[in-house]
């Protein structure tokens, strides 16, 4: 198995798991290891992994920074379709994981590399993933998920495999945080530690992206987001890149309490799993963009796209961003997305955000001579409604004489 392996691209972090994945794929196959590690916002230096990485032997290392990409070409696009997964999580990890099986495989084709590695579980969502997505852009590339293979089932086996074999591990000093997180652009995740107790409230401590609700400011942050074909461009009539957005997004958010999340969510491997989530930014424009969808979509074009909206998301949480199903629903909401241009007014205030005005000057639908409760000089004729009403109410009248 190991002779038919010349090179392998690994995800790499430079942290405890993915050191010893390289000793581990350097012992079972023999093989060459190409380290691979994606800056997508995780709020730490990523630089570090090439001296950890070089410290370990490898040559072919690639450090990439792919926020813009990673918020320009994923983020958005999935958030045009007001993704949430079981009616709350805004999907943070999901959609980071497409764009590293991309540049997995885009890296193996560069370096002749037969097969690639991850650090995710046998347990979790994220091996799913990275695999379906893998699959999907390289048929016949081989994948090694040593948590699949290994006897090491532990931390403290770990340890011990490190210590066995001269794997350099970074011991830091004060208390060490109880959770695993993962952290990108559009969120930070807690598990693990006193949340798998799901009756466990999780402690204020453990928040570092926001203040608690309680704890913001008394007074209200008014923002102005414009949006260009469902997609945030400016926030108060400065430009910004999908990135700078977010970021800047996630700060405004997290100062007033905004985009905190404590869930039981169902994986796809079968299992209940308690998170809490972190997405200031994100929930911001959640808000703002079916903001400014009401104001300029269709009401059956919207209303259609609601009733997908969840596939959709499914379909992200469970690996399947590189499928034709999602490729062909992305297509269908990025046409809804034409007319969608203008600008929201959000109120940010203690945990909430809030549209409380909104603009399109070329696209809204919104006719104020026909809304409005004032005379709106034979804009709309009431007598009108008679008919619709009768004809709408024809068959309801029929299964009542039955007796329903």
């Amino acid at each position: 198995m190991s002779q038919s392996i010349n090179k392998v691209v690994l995800a790499y972090s430079g942290g405890l798991d993915t050191s010893i994945i390289v000793k581990w794929l350097q012992d079972v196959y023999q093989c060459e290891i190409v380290a691979f590690t994606a800056d997508i916002g995780q709020g730490e230096e990523v630089e570090p992994a090439r001296a950890k990485a070089e410290a370990m032997g490898l040559t072919e290392i690639y450090i990439e920074d792919l926020r813009e990409e990673f918020v320009r070409d994923y983020v958005y696009p999935m958030f045009r379709a007001n993704a949430i997964y079981e009616g709350e999580y805004l999907l943070g990890t999901s959609i980071a994981r497409p764009l590293i099986a991309k540049r997995l495989i885009e890296i193996a084709k560069e370096t002749g590399a037969a097969a690639i590695s991850h650090g995710a579980t046998g347990k979790g969502n994220d091996q799913i993933r990275f695999e379906l997505g893998a699959y999907a852009l390289m048929p016949g590339i081989k994948i090694i998920a040593p948590w699949r293979e290994w006897d090491l089932s532990s931390r403290e086996s770990l340890m011990a495999y490190a210590e066995k074999h001269g794997i350099p591990v970074e011991l830091k000093r004060g208390k060490k945080s109880p959770y695993s997180m993962d952290a990108n652009l559009l969120h930070i995740s807690y598990e693990g530690g006193p949340l798998e107790d799901p009756w466990t409230e999780a402690e204020d401590e453990m928040w570092r992206w926001s203040v608690s609700p309680e704890q913001a400011p008394d007074q209200a942050t008014y923002i102005e987001i414009g949006y260009k074909k469902g997609d945030p461009f400016t926030l108060d009539g400065k430009e910004l890149s999908p990135a700078t957005m977010l970021e800047t997004l996630n700060k405004l958010g997290g100062d007033n309490g905004i985009g905190r999340l404590d869930i039981v969510e169902n994986r796809y491997v079968g299992m209940k799993s308690r998170g809490c989530y972190e997405t200031p930014g994100g929930t911001i424009m959640l808000v703002a963009h079916r903001g400014i969808e009401s104001l300029t979509m269709d009401r059956e074009a919207a209303h259609l796209k609601d009733e997908l909206m969840p596939r959709y998301a499914e379909l992200v949480y469970n690996g399947y961003w590189w499928s034709p199903e999602r490729e062909m629903l992305q297509s269908m909401i990025d046409l809804s997305q034409e007319h969608v241009n203008g600008t929201v007014r959000v109120k940010l205030y203690k945990g909430s955000a809030t549209v409380v005005g909104r603009k399109s000057d070329a696209d809204s639908l919104f006719d104020e001579d026909i809304a409005t409760f004032e005379d709106d000089a034979g804009a709309y004729d009431q007598k009108d409604a008679e008919g619709f009403i009768k004809l709408n109410a024809l068959r309801l009248k029929i299964a009542a004489k039955r007796g329903r």
